[in-house]
Order: C-alpha cells, then structure tokens, then sequence
C-alpha cells in the first residue's frame, strides 16, 4: 500500500479513534492528544503496516492503551459519556418535564456504567455505542470473543439491575 493510500485510510477512522479517547479520557484535549499519539505511533510503525491486517483495529488499540496509561499516570477514577454523541436516537421532546427525566435517566445510566469494571466499559463502548463487531472488539481488546460476549452480558445485566432497583424504589416511595 502507498503512503498516500495508506494515510488516507487512516484518516477514515479519526472520529472514531477521538470518540473513544475522549469516552476513555473524559476530556476532549486529552482526547484530541491520544489521537495525535496514535498517529505518530502508527507513523513510526509505517514500514510493518503490512503484517497488520487492519489498521484501524490496530490504531483502537493503540488508542485504547494510550489512554488506560494516561488513566493509570493521573488516577482517574471516572469515565463520563457527552450526551451529544452517546445517546443520538433519544427522542426530543420540548415538555421541561421529560427533558429534566431524561437527564436524571442518562446520568443514573452514567453512574453505573462508571462504577462497571473497567473492561466492561471498554466493551460496553465498543459494542453498543461504536456498533463495533465482535472480531473487531476481539482484535482493539485482545479478549477472546466468549469473554467479550460474557463482560458485555455482565454489563447490560447490572446496569439493567440498577435501572430497575432505582426505579421500583422511586415508585414504591421508599
């Protein structure tokens, strides 16, 4: 593959690459900085682009690495979803009282999925809001496709326990 063939392709997947760096980072600088890191990374690494079979599985997974480390530097302890990106079929409704539940609703969701494990997260992210396929999940995380499958059950389950221990509780009035 050429250089401008190979630059071009890699280009596609920018939104990606920044979508899950700013899910992962929580910051849309640091976002916008993995990004530009998986780029050199993936420069440097231009003369063994051909034993990669997928570029942009491989530039997810430099991303996603980049960001655990810098997670890991710094101590974070949140993973925080924009609302803009992560939920774009949610209806639009105009009654104030629907646009205040809809919020409560989408920060319970985001509390639970912050206090998942980390690898849940990372597959729930993959999977439900980058609508990535199991292969490719298998190739970003180096999880078999079983565990993908398991930690992504794993996930919905609790966040699905969670929804509906808060919401029976709020209409029993406890």
């Amino acid at each position: 593959m050429k250089t401008d063939n190979w630059i071009t392709e890699a280009l596609t997947f920018k939104n990606k690459l920044y979508r899950l760096a700013n899910w992962l980072l929580g910051d849309t600088e640091e976002a916008a900085d993995a990004v530009q890191e998986t780029y050199i990374k993936l420069w440097k690494m231009n003369h063994q682009r051909e034993k990669y079979h997928n570029t942009e599985a491989l530039a997810m997974t430099i991303t996603k690495n980049y960001c655990l480390d810098q997670l890991k530097s710094k101590r974070w302890k949140t993973v925080s979803f924009d609302k803009s990106k992560h939920a774009p079929n949610m209806p639009i409704h105009n009654n104030t009282q629907t646009k205040v539940e809809l919020d409560e609703a989408q920060n319970m969701i985001k509390l639970f999925v912050s206090q998942l494990p980390q690898q849940q997260q990372i597959v729930m992210q993959l999977r439900d809001v980058e609508q990535m396929e199991f292969e490719e999940i298998e190739a970003i995380t180096g999880m078999n496709q079983n565990a993908i499958r398991v930690n992504l059950s794993r996930a919905r389950k609790t966040i699905r326990q969670q929804l509906t221990n808060q919401y029976s509780y709020e209409y029993t009035g406890n």
